[in-house]
């Protein structure tokens, strides 16, 4: 049987702040995220089985990745843990905002990484995550692919 390639497209907004960078971005400001997931695998081939001719059901790679991503992604504030940006988070998180302190400084290449991570731990059997694209702005994005990370 083929593999197939399957993709799911998701929207969410977040702010984030990159310490130490030398441009507008060290400021806290945020995007309107585009994230492209694509799955690889074979269609289930078991005429009795109840999603026959699926390689996923997009219900179930979009339940994988909302709760991994969008869910705890969506209207929050990234923060590298490690900054002098902690300040400001414990600020944010005692007035009662979404702050998500993560170990990398958050730029579109380490989100996405961080992002196959998750999504890779939850996929079923025989389901393999083939590529990540995750849209900053209209015109600059960041691409993951599992054949450049073997």
């Amino acid at each position: 049987m083929s593999n197939i390639r399957i993709t799911k497209q998701f929207s969410f907004e977040t702010g984030h702040a990159l310490y130490g960078y030398d441009g507008k971005c060290k400021n806290v400001h945020g995007h309107s995220y585009k994230l492209s997931v694509t799955v690889i695998g074979s269609p289930i081939t078991d005429r009795t089985h109840v999603k026959f001719g699926m390689v996923i059901d997009f219900s179930d790679l979009k339940k994988i990745v909302k709760e991994e991503i969008v869910d705890l992604f969506d209207h929050a504030t990234v923060f590298n843990q490690s900054t002098p940006h902690i300040e400001l988070a414990n600020e944010l998180q005692q007035r009662g905002h979404h702050v998500i302190l993560v170990n990398y400084q958050p730029t579109s290449e380490n989100m996405v990484t961080d992002f196959a991570d998750k999504i890779k731990s939850r996929l079923p059997l025989g389901i393999a995550l083939h590529s990540l694209k995750l849209q900053e702005t209209e015109t600059s994005f960041a691409e993951w692919y599992a054949s450049d990370n073997d």
